[in-house]
């Protein structure tokens, strides 16, 4: 709004500049006796009237040359229109003056013609301009346009020279004639120019007021008398202002506008350049720093001035699980929370930044005690342990701190990357935050070889399955097994789950090795009932990271194909920490279910979710935690949950399995509260394809054995 109100004062103001010559007209009627006897008195009319043909000889010229070399750059028709038009201008005002020296009626009339034949050029140059279209031209054309100009000078000046004695004898209508006619084609160009006002409003109000000058210039010639030199004089004073405001249209459209548009974009790239800068160098989100500016800041002033500095690394606890099940919108905020509260407490010369989508970085320029920085985290653990609240979430989770200060030979990469191994030892104390040590970093470098290495295991074939069988306690029989991923090193030797799979799940290997766990134990499956043994069903672990893997149902479907094992034989088990998404797992969980598969949860018992999901979820299984039951006989609390359990289980309909039975009581008290079905050690631990079909009738007569004794079992033979 307040552009187009600048817009409208321009114009207003180029319309009074232009409309001050008209007022001109007005000192000339009412002293019209008075400048008229001056001017008839005088000789000055003479070299005021030269001066000012001079002055128009100089514009036309101008608008010429700067057309012709404009054109170079733009080759549009229009600017060659205009070029060669005020050439011929100028040429012919050029002759007039030369031919004006030797003062006679001869020489003053050949002038009266000149000026008619250059008001009717530039009014076929308006014309041209106005209704031809734009048009790409060569370069070639510029020397033939304003060649044509000259040839036409020197043919109308020599028609001019030829036909005098005929111009001598003419009525003096005729030259009148010719200028009102002039006058009136003026007229109509001023019609078509108003049509394109409000697209080039500051060229076409020059362009007018020039055509009005002109209209006017006309009318004096025609209705001044040869006493009357003040006319003849202002004539030319308003032929040489619609030169002049010719110009200024010419040089706005060619040269002012475009380097206006130029400043224009200019300054947009500017701003352009500064928003990109700001973007490459901060967080989209929470808008801090991000891990480029906090690298570059330190490689700046790490080593600058001798002072002691630190690096403070910062990580809330379960942020990534929590942002990924509160989904974008929410997860955005809550990061936006965090931020917030960490910018709030920092001192001035701290500087704050965020990493990674859980983790946050400040950089001490200048430390002056240990104890400094031990009060700001804290502060900083204090101001962390109050809620966030997003939208109808109450969300808390611990802060891990790690410290790390400048040493002589430490680079900024090192100095960060100790302060993120500090902070990944802190999660494994109670205070949550640590000073550096050397000896933290021998366990990342063995980490990061792990990390290749498991690069390597899914090519080489060095993971394998092992299988522990489920026992249904109500037959006694193996009716499933969970398939456990195990990798065999061929040099470190056995390698536990616990140790690669976080790894795996870090580094994005999880999702071709879920792929692989699941078509291994599909394909054993199919390979058990081919063998001859009964049907069991398999269950197999789904991670996190491939439950946001956009083809899973689809994978799972291939699989199934491929293997041709009936659906009703697979089991996927989640975690309880994966429900937290209710409406995005839902929807996947159906869709799975749509396949014919079971579902399980596992785990059960020691997620953070709430158990509104039981309802929402088409849950077949949940599996108690072999937490809960390794304690079972001797803690008062862990027998009240698996209780708690087993009765919730059996209200709503769903099938539990009871994980890490090592001992009989355990399993005297699983089968009082009706389990159905047991997993551990008590019957069989985990074991290879090969040794479940050797030893199956075997593992049945040790279960027949161990439940023989609560007569639970029913004789089963194989």
């Amino acid at each position: 709004m307040e552009n187009a109100r600048n817009h409208l004062i321009i114009d207003k103001r180029e319309l009074w500049y232009s409309a001050i010559p008209l007022l001109l007209l007005i000192p000339l009627l009412a002293f019209n006796n008075q400048l008229i006897t001056i001017f008839i008195e005088g000789s000055i009319v003479d070299y005021l009237r030269l001066i000012m043909k001079i002055l128009i000889v100089v514009f036309t010229m101008t608008i010429a040359i700067h057309s012709w070399l404009v054109f170079s750059h733009l080759l549009i028709n229009h600017t060659l229109y205009i070029g060669s038009v005020f050439f011929l201008i100028a040429l012919l005002e050029i002759s007039n003056i030369v031919i004006s020296v030797p003062q006679n009626l001869d020489t003053v009339l050949l002038g009266v013609w000149i000026q008619i034949l250059m008001q009717i050029a530039l009014v076929i140059g308006i014309l041209l301009m106005i209704i031809k279209p734009r048009i790409k031209l060569t370069l070639a054309h510029r020397r033939v346009a304003y060649g044509i100009a000259l040839f036409t000078v020197t043919i109308m000046l020599l028609i001019l020279y030829k036909a005098q004695p005929l111009l001598e004898n003419s009525s003096p209508i005729i030259p009148h004639t010719v200028q009102l006619l002039t006058g009136m084609i003026q007229g109509v160009s001023i019609y078509f120019l108003s049509k394109h006002y409000r697209s080039a409003p500051k060229q076409v109000l020059w362009l007018i007021s020039g055509s009005v000058y002109l209209i006017l210039s006309d009318l004096l010639f025609v209705f001044s008398k040869d006493y009357s030199a003040i006319w003849m004089f202002t004539a030319l004073l308003y032929q040489f202002l619609a030169y002049y405001v010719f110009l200024k249209a010419i040089y706005y459209t060619s040269v002012e506008k475009p380097y206006l548009q130029l400043l224009k974009i200019k300054q947009d790239l500017e701003q352009s350049q500064q928003e990109l800068t700001f973007q490459a160098y901060h967080d989209d989100i929470t808008q801090l720093p991000n891990e480029r500016l906090l690298l570059k800041t330190l490689k700046e002033e790490l080593h600058k001035d001798g002072k002691c500095k630190a690096v403070i690394s910062i990580e809330i606890d379960r942020l990534a699980t929590i942002s990924d099940s509160l989904g974008i919108s929410n997860s955005n905020k809550m990061m936006k929370l965090v931020a917030e509260r960490i910018q709030a407490m920092l001192p001035p010369h701290y500087f704050a930044t965020k990493l990674r989508e859980s983790q946050f970085v400040i950089y001490v320029n200048h430390v002056q005690t240990h104890e400094e920085l031990i009060q700001f985290c804290l502060n900083l653990k204090s101001a962390m342990d109050k809620p966030l609240q997003v939208q109808l979430f109450s969300l808390k989770g611990n802060v891990n701190i790690g410290i790390a200060f400048n040493e002589k030979y430490c680079s900024a990469e090192e100095l960060l990357m100790h302060a993120q191994l500090a902070m990944r030892e802190a999660s494994q104390i109670p205070q949550r935050f640590l000073f550096y040590k050397e000896h933290m970093s021998t366990g990342v470098t063995d980490r990061i070889l792990l990390e290749q290495e498991l690069h390597r295991a899914l090519e080489q074939q060095e993971f394998y399955l092992d299988y522990q069988p489920q026992i249904n306690l109500k037959t006694g029989r193996i009716e499933s097994v969970e398939a456990l991923v195990r990798w065999r090193h061929p040099v470190r030797g056995f390698i536990p789950p616990d140790k690669f799979i976080e790894i795996a799940e870090e580094s994005g290997l999880i999702i071709p090795l879920g792929k692989w766990i699941l078509e291994t134990a599909c394909l054993q499956a199919k390979a058990w009932e081919a063998q001859g043994l009964p049907k069991m069903k398999v269950a197999v672990n789904l991670s996190l990271g491939q439950l946001f893997q956009q083809d899973l149902v689809q994978m799972v479907k291939e699989i199934l194909q491929q293997s041709k094992l009936e659906p009703s034989y697979l089991q996927l088990e989640i975690t309880e920490s994966m429900t937290m998404n209710i409406d995005q797992m839902t929807q996947l969980l159906h869709e799975l279910k749509g396949l014919g598969i079971q579902i399980a949860v596992d785990d059960f018992g020691t997620g953070y979710s709430s158990l509104s999901y039981l309802k929402e979820f088409p849950i077949d299984c949940l599996k108690i935690d072999r937490a809960f039951v390794h304690n079972i006989q001797h803690d008062a609390n862990d027998e009240a949950l698996v209780s708690m359990i087993l009765s919730m289980a059996k209200h709503l309909r769903l099938k539990v399995v009871a994980e890490g039975i090592e001992e009989v009581a355990q399993l005297a008290f699983l089968i009082a509260g009706d389990c159905d079905y047991i997993q551990g050690y008590l019957f069989s631990k985990p074991i290879t394809a090969e040794q479940l079909t050797a030893t199956f009738k075997d593992l049945h007569v040790h279960a027949e054995q161990i439940l023989e004794q609560f007569k639970c079992g029913e004789k089963y033979h194989i």
